[in-house]
């Protein structure tokens, strides 16, 4: 398998269809061979019915009947996934699929490759919010203080990984919620890794799930236990 499309989904029955249609339709002009696994994280809507009807397209869905945090069913699609390549992308494609032949090149020089909206080559047609954009300035400058330096954005959903460097570094993921970002970056430079950033489309997505003070809050202490893993690592 060449290439795994990883979609996390909770609640995702109103948009999935159309940006399940929109994936397959590129992926079918493309080389290769190819999958897409939708990720339900114990959604209470159709979702997963929604993602069954394009089964015979080549997507797979693999149901959580509990919700349990984006970090967590992006483990369980990377796992499942069979692809030399592994794709992760968000539900409403706040970046476009197309997007895709933008990392791909960078493969040959880092095994995780993050779509970036904050540096050269990003093109934000619609932004978020401001006390989201603030929330996430505020993050990412508590991520480089607590040493993960270097990037300027962390948080885009959309990023390429090389498919077995993938499945080692999510076999050790413990962050199950909006943070697990972090934690791949951490453990990727933790091997030996390189990690880049590519600039890339993206658009604000009105019906994001993301809390801005529970979720804020929750980030913030998965990547103060990160980092004391790190300091007791380092002992």
């Amino acid at each position: 398998m060449d290439l795994s499309v990883v979609i996390p989904a909770y609640n995702e029955a109103l948009r999935l269809g159309p940006s399940l249609r929109q994936v397959v339709s590129y992926l079918q002009q493309q080389a290769g061979s190819w999958e897409v696994l939708v990720v339900d994280d114990g959604s209470t809507d159709a979702t997963a019915a929604v993602a069954a009807e394009h089964a015979a397209d080549g997507v797979r869905v693999l149901r959580q009947e509990v919700n349990r945090g984006k970090g967590a069913v992006i483990k369980v699609g990377v796992l499942a996934s069979r692809g030399r390549e592994v794709l992760l992308v968000d539900a409403d494609l706040s970046t476009p699929i197309e997007d895709l032949a933008k990392l791909r090149p960078h493969l040959a020089e880092a095994p995780l490759v993050l779509g970036s909206r904050a540096v050269p080559g990003s093109d934000v047609s619609q932004r978020q919010p401001f006390y989201r954009e603030m929330m996430g300035r505020t993050f990412n400058l508590i991520i480089r203080l607590l040493g993960v330096r270097g990037l300027r954005d962390t948080q885009c959903g959309f990023k390429l990984l090389d498919g077995e460097v993938a499945r080692r570094l999510f076999t050790e993921m413990t962050i199950e919620r909006f943070a697990y970002d972090v934690e791949l970056v951490w453990l990727a430079r933790r091997h030996g890794h390189r990690v880049v950033e590519v600039g890339v489309r993206w658009a604000d997505s009105s019906s994001s799930k993301v809390n801005p003070l529970s979720d804020s809050a929750r980030m913030f202490w998965d990547v103060l236990a990160l980092r004391w893993r790190d300091f007791r690592g380092g002992r």
